[in-house]
């Protein structure tokens, strides 16, 4: 017997989360946010010409000659920026920020994209983990397979084969989602730049994009129990109602220069 299985949305956290949202944008200058946010897709652009367009994790392996450290940007078909031109950000990421952790970017990717048999471990990626919810409220799967999803850091080996057909609905979706990389090869820390790229890009996008560039009606968050995510239109779950420092575009824009010139 196959059902249908509903993760029910938290309502009044969309609305809580939409208030904060425009607590922060009222606090900012809307004419530069739209210029901001202007800014940090020209520069994305600049990175995708760097690096001869997109990559997908399906079309990747650890052997593409990935720097060791950086941050990722995602985009999704469908997914357009307000003029429609332009695909939109919907998960920005990095990896190796606490003191201490030595996690490459590769690794970190790999984990997102799951294995080459299209297995995954979702427990470990929180990307995989939204993005089933979301598969889960939108397709049917057998009970036995959704009925302990996201729940704990591991499980059995019993759960995780009953959990497989999602996990590989999980990386087929995911495979097939354009992205970029930004070379940051900073130490991890408190202070790292990859750390403070990521949470004022995460800040940008969810106060200035939501506003400007919202979600399609069709977007698979929409079906993601998770507020913020249903709410902000990102694959993310940090720093989504945060107040961005405008000044980290300047250091974007030196990371962006230092990863090499547009390929013809």
């Amino acid at each position: 017997m196959v059902s249908r299985v509903r993760f029910t949305p938290n309502c009044n956290a969309v609305k809580e989360y939409k208030k904060s949202i425009h607590d922060v944008l009222t606090m900012m200058d809307s004419h530069s946010q739209v210029s901001d946010l202007d800014r940090f897709y020209a520069l994305l652009g600049r990175l995708r010409e760097t690096q001869g367009g997109y990559r997908t994790l399906a079309g990747s392996t650890g052997h593409d000659g990935w720097p060791a450290r950086g941050v990722y940007f995602f985009f999704e078909p469908g997914e357009f920026r307000a003029g429609g031109e332009s695909l939109r950000v919907v998960r920005v990421g990095t990896h190796a920020v606490a003191k201490g952790t030595n996690t490459t970017l590769w690794s970190r990717l790999r984990t997102h994209r799951g294995t080459r048999k299209l297995t995954g471990n979702h427990r470990g990626s929180v990307f995989r983990k939204l993005v089933g919810y979301a598969l889960i409220n939108t397709k049917r799967f057998p009970p036995e397979a959704t009925v302990h999803w996201g729940i704990g850091n591991s499980a059995p080996r019993e759960t995780r084969l009953k959990e497989r057909v999602v996990e590989w609905d999980v990386s087929v979706y995911l495979g097939a989602i354009p992205f970029l990389v930004l070379a940051a090869d900073d130490e991890p820390g408190p202070a790292s730049l990859r750390g403070y790229i990521e949470r004022n890009s995460i800040g940008l996008l969810s106060t200035a994009g939501l506003e400007a560039d919202p979600p399609s009606p069709g977007w698979l968050g929409h079906a993601c129990p998770a507020p913020v995510v249903r709410a902000s239109g990102l694959w993310n779950v940090n720093h989504v109602d945060e107040a961005y420092d405008p000044a980290f575009l300047d250091r974007l824009e030196a990371l962006v220069n230092a990863n090499g010139e547009p390929h013809d």
